[in-house]
């Protein structure tokens, strides 16, 4: 990196001059790459961007002991330096309007903008949890019709429709089978989880006040069975399992999976969190799923991540239905929808565990999936799985002569391609990897997840990726593996183009600077 000149000009961190083109710019940009400082660094404390005149305040007595002994060590801008400062941090940001997430396990995709229209009309978009029930008919409407769409895809029985998210779903399943396992007058403990499920289901099982016991994998990246049933007793109050699961492979096994919990006095949790790789393919309640969560975000593209809010809806069986959380829409003999509140808990649902938020949901959020869900139609829904599949095993087999494909042999993946770091150089790893696909122009895969296997590489490229644009990253990955694979020491320090270069990961984890110190 270029030193610092006696004019005080600081470089762009990790921007490489031209070949051959060594001068540093004055300002520190190098044409649309903005070198931005902090917004402290910008203006001091103490300034400010507007004139306003000192005022008088008489003292408040109803804020006591929380007045401000002095003003906030916030730094003054005037409007255009702000919106210069955001616009120009925003142009250092990754988004999937950029160019593809292929994050493994977290369905990075395309949210179309029909749903963003929808979402924004009067009547969804301004509606207020509080209002009275007679004034928000449609919107009570909406909710119950994409309600019966969750049903009618998996084949369950009813749904709740309050969890916020995956993992928020996950501990209303896991409370539904605690209400049930109470019901029966049984002290039933113990959760089984896999190793391929996804990191939150041990937590949400922990959290939920149960105690935790691994299956592990096969040889082939799926559960144990054998292992599995082993473990299954009157102290097991269920099994969590992720179908498909974080290898990218379907669960072959779960219908005699679930057989053997419902035997053993169980029920079974599924996250489904990668439905999309099935969705309008298999119905889960078939394979005598008792409860599933939905990610919205991901099947049915609304929002994800910083875009949120996420929202879980889950999915139950009969046998677990009557434990559900309130609220729930029922739709009326007159042909309106109502919420079934505590007030009605008495006679409409006696059982149920009780409330999982204060409010029922996400408007937004759930007006994206339903319009999401009819512009497809049942066999677009279809294809969204086929193409998903598709593109996965696309870049599968696209890769898998450069790359390591722990699974590969064990035939087609699912919704994403699993690779790992086995058969790099010496000395060069999943890390280096992920900072090349950087400077490629691409947001890294998942990396080193799932644990099952060393140094992995998780890949989902999504039903919305074209070819071409799969074929640009393979392209990249190709390369990086080349590089990888030859010995390319360039490769240890990228990424090279990015606004900042390669960061201590470990330590700014272990180590987290969270307030400024000028």
């Amino acid at each position: 990196m270029n030193a610092p000149n006696p004019s005080g000009w600081r470089p762009a961190m990790g921007v490489a001059a031209p070949e051959g083109f060594e001068s540093p710019t004055v300002s520190g940009d190098r044409a649309l790459m903005l070198e931005e400082p902090l917004i402290f660094e910008l203006r001091e404390p103490g300034t400010t961007g507007v004139d306003i005149d000192d005022l008088e305040l008489e003292p408040l007595d109803t804020l006591a002991g929380f007045l401000r002994a002095e003003a906030p060590a916030l730094p003054g801008l005037t409007e255009p330096e702000t919106v210069r400062h955001y616009t120009r941090l925003s142009r250092q940001n990754y988004a999937i309007d950029l160019g593809p997430f292929p994050l493994g396990s977290c369905t990075m995709k395309h949210n179309p903008r029909l749903n963003e229209k929808l979402a924004r009309l009067p009547g969804f978009a301004d509606v207020h949890p509080l209002q009275p029930q007679q004034t928000v008919r449609g919107a009570l409407a909406a909710i119950n019709e994409l309600a019966v769409w969750l049903i009618e895809l998996t084949g369950m029985h009813g749904v709740a429709m309050s969890p916020k998210a995956g993992a928020h779903g996950e501990l209303c399943g896991l409370l539904c089978i605690k209400a049930a396992i109470e019901a029966r007058g049984e002290d039933r403990t113990v959760i089984l989880v896999p190793e391929s499920a996804h990191g939150t289901n041990p937590a949400t099982a922990a959290f939920a006040g149960f105690s935790v016991e691994s299956i592990p994998a096969t040889a082939d990246g799926r559960v144990d069975l054998a292992a599995l049933t082993a473990k299954l007793g009157p102290h097991v109050a269920g099994v969590m399992i992720t179908n498909p699961n974080t290898c990218g492979l379907f669960e072959r096994d779960m219908k005699a999976i679930s057989d053997a919990v419902h035997a053993a006095g169980g029920y079974v949790y599924c996250d489904g969190a990668n439905f999309n790789a099935i969705v309008g393919k298999v119905r889960p309640g078939d394979l005598g799923i008792d409860a599933m969560h939905i990610n919205l975000h991901k099947t049915f593209s609304t929002p994800h991540g910083g875009g949120g809010p996420g929202s879980g809806p889950v999915v139950l069986s009969e046998a677990l239905a009557p434990f559900g959380p309130l609220p729930w829409t029922a739709r009326m003999a007159d042909g309106t929808v109502r919420l079934i509140e505590e007030e009605d808990a008495a006679t409409e649902m006696p059982t149920s565990f009780g409330r999982m938020a204060a409010f029922h949901g996400q408007m937004g959020m759930f007006t994206r999936a339903l319009t999401y869900i009819l512009s497809h139609g049942a066999d677009g829904l279809r294809q969204v799985a086929e193409d998903a599949v598709l593109n996965a095993n696309y870049v599968l087999r696209s890769l898998d002569d450069v790359l390591d494909a722990p699974f590969g042999a064990a035939g087609p993946c699912m919704h994403e391609a699993l690779f790992s770091d086995a058969g790099l150089a010496e000395g060069f790893s999943t890390l280096d990897m992920a900072k090349g696909l950087i400077d490629e122009g691409f947001h890294p895969m998942t990396v080193y997840f799932p644990l099952v296997v060393h140094g992995a590489m998780l890949i989902e490229p999504t039903e919305t990726e074209s070819k071409a644009g799969l074929d640009r990253f393979i392209a990249s990955m190709r390369s990086l593996a080349e590089r990888a694979k030859a010995g390319d020491e360039t490769l240890k320090s990228a990424p090279h183009f990015a606004p900042r270069r390669r960061l201590d990961e470990t330590l700014a984890a272990r180590k987290p600077v969270l307030t400024w110190q000028g």
